[in-house]
């Protein structure tokens, strides 16, 4: 068995709503006891009815992910974990993360995280500026996320990942620094530095547009200097948004990046498995009472096509500087790429794109405005796929046409196989 899945359980529990969140959550005062310990129930549930369908599968990564999953209780973060051991072949190398914000667990809880099998953490620090993450609804300041990263050292986790926000209202270039700077001084193993996004119906959506938001070219400036200064420590940039000291790069978000399996479970939490995606309903009193009384638990699934996904193999892996081929994507889907080789060389000329060995990757700067050109190169591919051949004429090199796309699909990979392994010892 050699089919490899990463697992996905959604929190959606947090003590208060952060002003930039997005994420479907609930703060603690709509959050019961009661509530919570009846989603409990019905993930364990969730899990337990999908694990003949996890039989063909190991599991490789596990992501705990909210809200924030720590608010839910060590106790049940740890049972969860048990019922997903119990249930499919976990690993004893998997990469199993939980995120926690800062002040929101104690030293004591990360130690039985760690001794429950719990090996990476993701805490979410976002400023290392106590005022603006009082701004943010952030409960922490930067003295507690100092003590979190002390505090997980000593409970034995060896992987640590930090979050950082940048763009923030009144930001300067100057606090932004300053920021990276004590940021990269946690000596984390990964920095997850992000571009502050102001969604509709979050507490920033009032500053859309505001003045008091740092402009393009001053938030360009405040990427390309942490992209410099982290190098610099020592962290490679591995995503647009992620960087790692070698081998710590994140094993369940590159599942996303590369287009590789994965199984969500709870509210809002989303899968893709052999190209089908789908997602459960943003309600966890729905899902609860849809895993209860056994009834449809999908609110939004779609079958992916060759092409569909051939557009996010472009989309996804030009988001990583291991870019994309023009031999792999032909040999993948059987598709050409003769203009987006097209734009791809006029990005090289404005210092957006580069080609080494094969691929083709985004700069620094070509990360900076990489939703316009990945819109531009989608645009290409659709362009390339109505350029098929009319049937009486023969291509002279004897190359195969786009009208290949459907004749020729990748192997899948066998989802649900329900092959059991004898070697259980393999497995946690």
């Amino acid at each position: 068995m050699d089919n490899k899945v990463g697992i996905y359980v959604h929190v959606p529990f947090c003590k208060s709503k952060c002003a930039y969140c997005n994420f479907y959550s609930l703060p603690e005062s709509a959050c019961s006891d009661e509530l919570i310990q009846s989603y409990q129930g019905a993930v364990i549930k969730h899990i337990e009815e999908y694990s003949a369908q996890l039989d063909g599968y190991l599991i490789d990564t596990v992501y705990f992910g909210g809200g924030t999953p720590s608010h839910l209780g060590t106790g049940r973060l740890i049972a969860i974990l048990n019922i997903l051991k119990k249930s499919g072949h976990v690993l004893l190398d998997s990469e199993i993360t939980v995120e926690i914000n800062p002040g929101s667990i104690s030293k004591e809880d990360l130690s039985k995280l760690r001794k429950a099998g719990f090996n990476r953490l993701s805490i979410g620090v976002q400023s290392a500026d106590d005022e603006a993450l009082k701004n943010l609804g952030r409960t922490h300041t930067f003295a507690d996320a100092e003590e979190a990263v002390k505090d997980a050292r000593a409970a034995g986790f060896n992987n640590i990942s930090v979050d950082v926000i940048y763009g923030l209202p009144s930001q300067t270039k100057d606090s932004w620094e300053r920021t990276v700077q004590l940021i990269a001084g946690l000596k984390a193993e990964h920095i997850s530095c992000y571009n502050l996004k102001i969604e509709e119906g979050t507490g920033l959506y009032e500053y859309k547009d505001s003045p008091f938001l740092p402009d393009e070219d001053i938030q360009a400036d405040m990427y390309l200097y942490a992209v410099d200064i982290l190098a610099r420590y020592g962290y490679k940039q591995y995503e647009i948004s992620n960087f790692a000291r070698r081998g710590f790069e994140s094993k369940h978000n590159i599942k996303y990046w590369l287009g590789d399996d994965y199984i969500g479970f709870g509210p809002a939490a989303h899968s893709y498995v052999e190209r089908c995606r789908y997602s459960f309903t943003e309600d966890v009193e729905q899902y609860i009472e849809q895993v209860k009384t056994g009834k449809r638990i999908v609110e939004h699934d779609e079958q992916m096509s060759d092409f569909e996904n051939a557009g996010e193999y472009l989309m996804l892996r030009l988001r990583t500087v291991h870019g994309i081929s023009e031999e792999e994507y032909y040999d993948i889907y059987r598709l050409k790429m003769d203009l987006v080789l097209e734009l791809l060389k006029k990005y090289e000329e404005s210092g957006w794109a580069t080609f080494k060995d094969g691929r083709w990757r985004f700069t620094p700067k070509g990360f900076m405005v990489s939703n316009a050109l990945i819109g531009e190169i989608l645009e290409a591919q659709t362009r390339q796929r109505t350029q098929i051949s009319k049937p009486w004429q023969k291509d002279p090199t004897g190359d195969e046409t786009q009208m290949t796309l459907f004749d020729k699909r990748p192997v899948a990979a066998g989802l649900f196989g329900g092959r059991r392994l004898i070697g259980r010892n393999e497995f946690l």
